[in-house]
Formats: C-alpha cells, sequence, structure tokens
C-alpha cells in the first residue's frame, strides 16, 4: 500500500524508550496528521502531532 510506506517508523516509546514499528491509528486534517503509538513492551499508549507550515499544506480532497 502506497499510503503504508509514508508512515513513521520506529518512533520511540515516550515512557520506556522502545522503538515502536508503526502507529495503530493515523488521521488527518488541514494542517496536521495526528499518530497513536502503542508501545507493547511497556503497554504505553501516547499520541504524536505533526503540525505543517502554511507553504506546505495542500487542500483535503472533497
Amino acid at each position: 500500500m502506497a499510503q503504508d510506506a509514508n508512515l513513521p517508523r520506529g518512533n520511540p516509546c515516550a515512557q520506556c524508550g522502545t522503538p515502536i514499528p508503526r502507529p495503530d491509528w493515523v488521521e488527518h486534517s488541514e494542517g496536521r496528521t495526528s499518530y497513536l503509538w502503542n508501545c507493547r513492551v511497556c503497554d504505553y499508549r501516547f499520541e504524536a502531532i505533526a503540525i505543517y507550515d502554511e507553504e506546505q499544506i495542500q487542500p483535503l480532497a472533497a
């Protein structure tokens, strides 16, 4: 899946530092992308949000 190729990989757990292979959930909205990460080692869940500069934002398809 081409969309899968753009996912971040190996983000470290915010609690124990273990690399997490890929996010469990991704949500795109205007100017940002939210990622839900779940560490299988310590069972910690956290969200990371990427916020884009206005110049980088492309309108969402209608």
